[in-house]
């Protein structure tokens, strides 16, 4: 072989080697289809089995006629035919090329009208948004004349980035696309978040300040955005009068086997800060969503003396303890013992008072104590200062070992282990919660925060996440807050 042909056999092979791999197969998914420009979802009318029905935008909920199966055109990275509750495709009616040709339902067949290519469209503030764009005419669904409307006919018109062209994919996990990704906020009204995968959904509870409970559900961290607050319990006097807040729920051990055990704030009176105690909740199986009943007043046996607020729940050397905080001139946090889910067997002792310059901005507070377990130590990041101001932040406890209703077996951290970002215009990070991903591989926070440094106590208060890290010592580094809009990696197993 010559030297020029053994040069070019080089340059072949090093320009074969520098090409990038090809993107990895599109595979199938099931999902809902959530417009952008009315919020509403892509629709079977009434689970209609009916050739030809025509598909619509309406009112997104949970039913399954608004979950559309999508499933890849072979030998393509971005096309796929979609499937509706009844087993027929999504179809340009008549394959036709007109504007405003109806979507319809139709049995599979294969067809250049029934193949639909994903065509991401940036959204700000979200992710997953696309074009769907018909092979067969080159248009996208939309709305019959972009309403924002509910119960509006769908239809084909061109493509655009607006005018209701632009749809959501929450559970989309196309190919060749890499990680799913999220943006904060996942709650715009939503402080003191409390989250938790569990068989395969998100779940999500926030404070209502008024006299239901909600939860909202999504197969993806990213889907919280846009899923719907579902009232779960209404509550009536004298077990909450209008002030639901600080949710948590936890799955635990009760008489009929594991219970999800929804713990809750809310006043006797409406607004009554001094009548706030600790309720319970007990599910009637493994759902997080309910159905629920009331289950118990959870009040201090001996000094039910003063308002409790903020519960949390400790497993620690196979015992129960309720956490919380209460008043007694500043506001210290409690722990008191627990012989089942909804029973106190002692009383409150201090847990931890605030002493800290940092712990007394606004207000001496250490409140939303959360425990934090891994490698067999046991943390309790808990929120200090007052929220009205944007130094709320986040503390943390370790316990040393002994006994748990000793303070002595408790070491505080001497600073803040999460506080404000003024570079990230995030303001009063705390009341926080932690949750594992989906594979059980990273570690999570959530937490509400202003947008603000005016930002106070109040509704407008957002929930955000975030993956945190571990320190060489086991202790967790939970890192400075996320600005909003910044885009992150899903948690893994998504």
């Amino acid at each position: 072989m010559t030297r020029s042909r053994i040069l070019l056999a080089l340059l072949v092979l090093a320009t074969a080697l520098l090409v990038a791999p090809p993107a990895s197969a599109a595979v199938t998914f099931t999902s809902t289809a959530v417009n952008q420009s009315g919020g509403n979802c892509l629709d079977l009318p009434g689970g209609s089995t009916t050739a030809g029905a025509q598909l619509r935008a309406f009112t997104c909920s949970s039913g399954a006629d608004q979950n559309i199966v999508f499933t890849p055109v072979s030998g393509t990275g971005d096309t796929y035919t979609i499937t509706t509750r009844s087993g027929q495709c999504v179809d340009v009616n008549g394959a036709s090329t007109a504007d405003n040709a109806a979507i319809i339902q139709w049995p599979c067949h294969g067809g250049t009208n029934q193949q639909w290519r994903l065509v991401p469209v940036t959204v700000a503030g979200t992710d997953r948004t696309f074009n769907l764009v018909s092979v067969g005419s080159g248009k996208c669904v939309a709305p019959s004349g972009g309403s924002s409307a509910s119960n509006t006919s769908l239809v084909q018109l061109p493509c655009a980035t607006s005018g209701g062209r632009v749809w959501r994919l929450p559970a989309f996990t196309g190919g060749g696309t890499g990680p799913g990704t999220f943006t904060n906020p996942l709650s715009q009204h939503g402080p003191d978040p409390w989250l938790t995968y569990y068989d395969g959904s998100y779940y999500l509870a926030t404070t209502t300040w008024n006299s239901t409970v909600t939860m909202r559900k999504a197969s993806t961290l990213a889907g919280l955005a846009t899923a719907s607050d579902q009232v779960i319990f209404n509550l009536t006097r004298p077990n909450g009068a209008g002030t639901m807040w600080a949710p948590e729920f936890h799955l635990l051990d009760g008489p009929n086997g594991k219970r999800w055990y929804f713990y809750y704030t809310a006043g006797r009176e409406p607004y009554d800060l001094g009548t706030q105690r600790i309720h319970v909740l007990e599910s009637a199986g493994l759902d997080p969503m309910g159905p629920y009943s009331f289950k118990a007043d959870l009040l201090d046996p001996t000094q039910d003396n003063t308002w409790e607020l903020d519960p949390g729940i400790l497993q620690l050397n196979g015992q129960l303890y309720l956490l919380g905080t209460f008043y007694n001139g500043s506001q210290p946090m409690f722990i008191r013992p627990l012989s089942n889910p909804w029973t106190a067997s002692g009383t409150r002792r201090v847990l931890s008072t605030p002493t800290y310059g940092w712990e007394t901005v606004g207000g001496a507070v250490n409140e939303g104590a959360e425990v934090l377990q891994r490698g067999g130590k046991t943390f309790i990041v808990y929120s200090a200062s007052h929220c009205s101001t944007p130094d709320y932040k986040l503390g943390m406890l370790t316990y040393n070992g002994g006994d748990p209703l000793s303070s002595s077996s408790w070491v505080k951290s001497p600073n803040p282990v999460f506080q404000r970002s003024n570079a990230n215009g995030v303001y009063g990070p705390g009341h926080n919660g932690f949750f594992k991903s989906p594979d059980g591989t990273e570690d999570w926070i959530v937490y509400h925060a202003n947008s603000s440094a005016s930002g106070g106590c109040d509704m407008n208060r957002t929930t955000r996440a975030q993956k945190f890290t571990w320190n060489a010592d086991g202790t967790p580094n939970f890192g400075t807050p996320v600005a909003l809009g910044v885009t992150q990696t899903a948690p893994s197993g998504e």
